[in-house]
Order: C-alpha cells, then structure tokens, then sequence
C-alpha cells in the first residue's frame, strides 16, 4: 500500500465536533477523506486504492485497507449485516490477508491493526478527543509530543527484540501504541476505550493435523497478493521460509523474478540451496544472484553517507540494509516487477522458543527430559544453569521485576539457557547510569501492572516472537520497501500456533512443522536443510566502511547528549567492533539505529507525508 504523494498514512476521528478542528489541521495533505453518517470526518489521509475496501450502508461506514480475499461487492454485502460495533469483525470473518479493519457504526468508531502487530494503530489526546492513527509520528506532531528518552534508553537492550512489554510502546510521549490483539473504540463524546478482538487458539493439535492448517493459511496467504499471470519478485534466500513462498506462489500461477543475496560469508550454504531451489521452480523463471561485495555496504544512505532519510516511528534496523534493498527494487523494476515476496517472519512463527520445555516438563516430564538432554547438548548449556532454570517457577510479574534488577547489576552476557519468560536482558558497557536506571525503571512499572501474553513460558515467548516479526514487516513497509510477508498474516499465525510446540520444533529437526507443510509442495532435498546463514560479516564491513562518519557522529552524538550512552566507550564499539565480545554486537548496532534516528527526527521535524499537497478528492464509500 502506497500512496504517490508522501507514502500511505490514515487518521481516524470520532464522531464529534471538536475532532473536526483537528481534521482541519491535515485537510490540505490528506489525499482522501470519508465521513460519518452525520458529514463529519471520519477517515482521512493518503492511500492506495487497489489495497482499500470501502462501503456504505446506511450509518454504517466499513473500510478494509491492506492485503484481503475480499472484494468491495462483498464487503458491502456484509455491511448490511452489520449493526452495533460487536458486528464488525463478522465483515471480514473467514478472508485471508494482513489488513487494517475500520469501522463508523451509528457514529460509534471501531478500529483495529491485526494481531501479528504487521498493521499498527496509535492513539492520542487532540483538543480534548482522542484520535486514532497508524503512525506515531502524525500524533506526535497533533499534539507537539516529545522523544521519552526512557524508551530510547531501553532500545539500547535491542532495536530487533526490545523486552516485553516495552516492545510494543510508543517512543513518543502522550502517545499510546494499541497492542496487537485489541481494538479501540471512539464513542460519540470523545472517550475512548479498548477491547480486545483477537484470542490465540489452543495448541493442541499433532504435528500431521497442524501442519496441514499451516499449508493451508500459507497458500491462501500468497494468493490473497498473488494472481495467475502477475509478475512477482520473489526472495529466493536459500532458507525454507523463502523458498516455501516461492513454490507456493509459483503453484498460484504467478511469473516470478527470484532474487538471491550471496553474502560471501565462509561456511553459508545459502547460495547453493538458493540454485537449488530454482532449479526446481518453472523452466525459463529467472533467478538473479546479487553479490553482497558489489551491493551497497550496510549503513550506506543518501549519496553515499551514512543513514539518513525519513525517520519511522521507531529506530529500526532496516537502516543496515535499506541502500541494498533499494538496489533490489530497482534491478525488480527493470524486469517489470513492482511487488515482492519475502519469508521474514518464518523464523519467529514455526519455530516455538525453547521456553516451551519449561511447561513441557511438567506436564509429560519423561518426554521433556528427552528434549532437554538434547537441546543442552545442542546448545550446550550448563547443567547447574539448566537445572536452576527448571526450578524457577517464579509468575511473569516476579521474572520481569528481577531482570529490572539486573539491568542496573553486572550480570555480563544476557543469559545462556533459554527458559524464562523473555529473553535475558542486559545492556552494553557504554550504558550510562542514566539509561540503565531509565530502563529499569520502565520494566519495574510493566512489572506491577502487565500481565503476560499467555499463563506459560513458552507460548507468551512464541506470541511475543510473532510480534516482532509483525513490526519488522510494518517497518520495511514504512522504509518504502515493497515487500510482501505472508508469514506475518493473522491466520499463518494461528495456524502455527495450534500445533503442540514440542513436535513444532525438537533438537532432531529443523522446522519440522513447515517442512511437514510444504511437502509435496517443494522439493523434499531442500526441506532437510539443517544450517542457517547470518549477516555479522556484512555488519562488519558496513562499520568499516563508514567508520568516518561514524566517527563525525561521536563528535555531537546524540546518545552522549541525552546521557545515555559514555562517549568513549561508545566510540571503541563503533570504531573498533571487532573487538567486542558476541554479545555486544547486537547492541552496538542498536546503538548505531538509534543515533540514526534521533538525528532523523532533528532533520525531519515534520513527517514528508503531512506535508501540504492538491487534496485529491473525498471518496464516496460504495454503498
């Protein structure tokens, strides 16, 4: 979804004359505008109308806009059916795809993202109402919300899993994130409430049952983007998720272009599994391998400096590799392409967390003994640290509360045996005093009100992973990144989550439940691959290449100006990283996004997409 002035953007107000005033503020930058039943706005901003669903019925006004099976006849038919708030999540029921879902019903305002978090909406106080976007930085600049530095300096514990709850807040202040899985209601006098519109199902089905469920969600995923004759670019990483997408898409008739990014790095499998894979996808499908050496390095931005361009509502990154990604898109142009598939979010959702043979033992513990011997075997975990975590049995609450401890402590590398609620948490030795207690302070007050996302270790870990691959997905699209992630749609989600995460996942198998799924479908050689690549080589050579302008950023970093990170040892993680123990690197290079960021918002004060442009029109829903 994009629009062609300033990138897609909605703000949704309620019923309610004050929430006209503020309409007022964006009635020369939004593209489109659809009304209450009453006349007054009820939908503006900017976006693309293949990727809208909108109609009208009576005081009923519905709009479906993203990926969906439905088409605007039907979702007009079902409008009809429609008459309290409660109704609205009947409209879409049974459609695949990844979607906003909005809602004007007698004046009453329904609004909801989708549970993954791939589609995000935020809410704020506007002269005296609250108001619902899908971006943070729109409500910020309604309200003049400053950067809450306490978040920023919990970012520096990870950009790519920010601890729970604190992965899902706004970094603006004033600013509410609505976590995925609820919806907000705007009544006619201004208030606003939420309410939750999405449960996750029971995991209780076998491995055989489950897997046939993820088949299924997973074709219909790609054919909700993807139509007989379309030509589609497609990611062709030598992994299962990609390459399971691939000979999905090429199953529903699409013309691919597959896309293969050779990193170079000793030992990585990913090409030859890459070749293979296309060998077995149609005759004549063509298949092109970007060497990482003649790509942009990471952290490459405008003109060939480092960053830059316009901030997200959160540091991401997608900063590292977006100069790559944006050659891919021009080499996907040349061959008629303009949308491309991508396997991110495979990792996180077929893959329960280890987490899960905490509650496993104690439910069937001579099973659970079996995997245990075998995953600390695999992942060589200490016999006293396993046993120890085995016994913890302490509620989420007392975890969270504890690792607020540790974050201003000593604890050294963030844990090694993965059984606990989260993933453990530590920051790095060029945090301040300020950014640790900052940060502690934030997990102490989740730690007194925030109830886990599930009663067991192991299924609020895999509900938490799913999250983050949904904000990764939301972030590329908000980079400008045509990327498709059909892994990251709601009902993939549920599907992998019905299945018992013991045969999900075991330390004998490599995603067991998507190499169950995708039989008969891909070739059975490339669904018994074991390995993995990773990227820390091209991180590495990123830091090098522009170790001058990481230099020019010490000089005034903005990190160092807001006391949350110690200049020189900031300086020895960014000039000299090689040198840091493995457990750094991660936040080194959060620390890298987040200084990225912070000097985005100062050159971009006013987001590009509520710049003024010629209003286009108001758009009559179908009715």
């Amino acid at each position: 979804m994009s629009s062609s002035v300033g990138g897609r953007w909605f703000v949704v107000f309620p019923d309610h004359e004050a929430a006209s005033a503020v309409f007022d503020r964006i009635r020369n930058t939004g593209c489109q505008v659809v009304r209450h039943a009453s006349g007054r706005p009820w939908l503006a901003g900017c976006w693309d109308g293949s990727a809208a669903r909108l109609a009208e019925t009576g005081d009923v006004r519905l709009a479906v806009l993203g990926v969906s099976t439905l088409d605007t006849g039907q979702l007009r038919v079902r409008a009809r059916a429609v008459r309290t708030t409660s109704d609205v999540e009947t409209a879409v029921q049974g459609s695949a795809g990844d979607h906003f879902l909005l809602a004007s019903v007698a004046g009453r305002v329904y609004a909801r993202g989708t549970a993954s978090g791939s589609r995000r909406l935020y809410r704020a106080e506007v002269d005296g109402v609250t108001v619902v976007a899908d971006r943070a930085r729109t409500l910020a600049r309604f309200t003049g919300a400053a950067v809450d530095l306490r978040h920023v300096a919990a970012r520096l514990v990870s950009v790519a899993t920010p601890p729970f709850p604190l992965d899902q807040a706004s970094l603006f202040e004033g600013v509410r994130a609505v976590p995925p899985g609820q919806a907000v209601l705007l009544e006619r006098a201004g208030e606003a409430t939420e309410r939750r519109w999405w449960r996750p199902p029971e995991s209780e089905l076998p491995l055989a049952e489950g897997a046939e469920g993820l088949r299924e969600a997973l074709r219909a995923a790609v054919r909700a983007r993807v139509a007989p004759g379309q030509r589609w670019a497609a990611d062709l990483s030598g992994g299962m998720d990609s390459t399971s997408l691939c000979f999905l898409a090429a199953e529903a008739g699409a013309e691919l272009v597959t896309l293969t990014l050779d990193p170079g790095a000793p030992g990585d499998e990913d090409l030859a599994y890459a070749r293979r894979a296309a060998a077995g996808l149609p005759a004549g499908t063509p298949h092109l391998v970007f060497d990482a050496a003649d790509l942009p390095s990471y952290y490459t931005g405008p003109e060939g400096g480092l960053g830059g361009g316009e901030p997200e509502d959160e540091p991401t990154l997608g900063i590292r590799d977006r100069a790559q990604q944006e050659h891919l898109v021009g080499v996907a142009h040349a061959h008629g392409v303009t949308r491309r598939l991508c396997g991110q979010g495979g990792d996180q959702l077929v893959i329960p967390p280890p987490s899960h043979l905490h509650d496993l033992v104690r439910r069937e513990p001579r099973l659970a003994t079996r995997h245990l011997a075998a995953y600390a075997a695999k992942q060589r975990w200490p016999r006293a640290a396993t046993v120890r975590a085995l016994a913890d049995r302490r509620p989420f609450r007392a975890w969270l509360a504890a690792e607020a401890g540790h974050i201003t402590g000593d604890r050294g590398p963030a844990g090694d045996v993965q059984l606990g609620w989260g993933l453990a948490m530590s920051l790095p030795h060029w945090a301040t005093d300020r950014a640790r207690e900052s940060t502690a302070e934030l997990l102490r007050e989740a730690a007194a009100r925030t109830e886990p996302l599930a009663d067991t270790r192991g299924r609020h870990l895999w509900l938490y992973m799913a999250r983050q691959a949904g904000r990764v997905a939301l972030l590329y699209d908000r980079l400008g990144i045509a990327l498709d992630m059909p892994f990251c749609d709601d009902a993939v989600l549920e599907a992998c989550l019905r299945v018992r995460p013991h045969e999900a996942t075991t330390p004998w198998a490599y995603k067991p439940l998507l190499a169950t799924a995708m039989r008969g479908i891909v070739p059975e050689p490339l669904l018994q691959r074991t390995t993995k690549g990773n990227a820390t080589p091209e991180w590495h050579r990123g830091m090098r290449a522009h170790r001058r302008g990481l230099a020019a950023w010490l000089e005034d970093s903005r990190l160092v100006a807001a006391g949350l990170a110690e200049p020189r040892a900031l300086a020895r993680a960014w000039l000299s990283p090689g040198t840091l123990p493995a457990h750094e690197g991660p936040p080194a290079e959060a620390s890298v996004a987040l200084e990225s960021w912070l000097r985005a918002l100062e050159r971009h004060p006013v987001p590009r997409y509520l710049e003024e442009h010629t209003h286009e029109h108001e758009h009559a829903t179908e009715s």
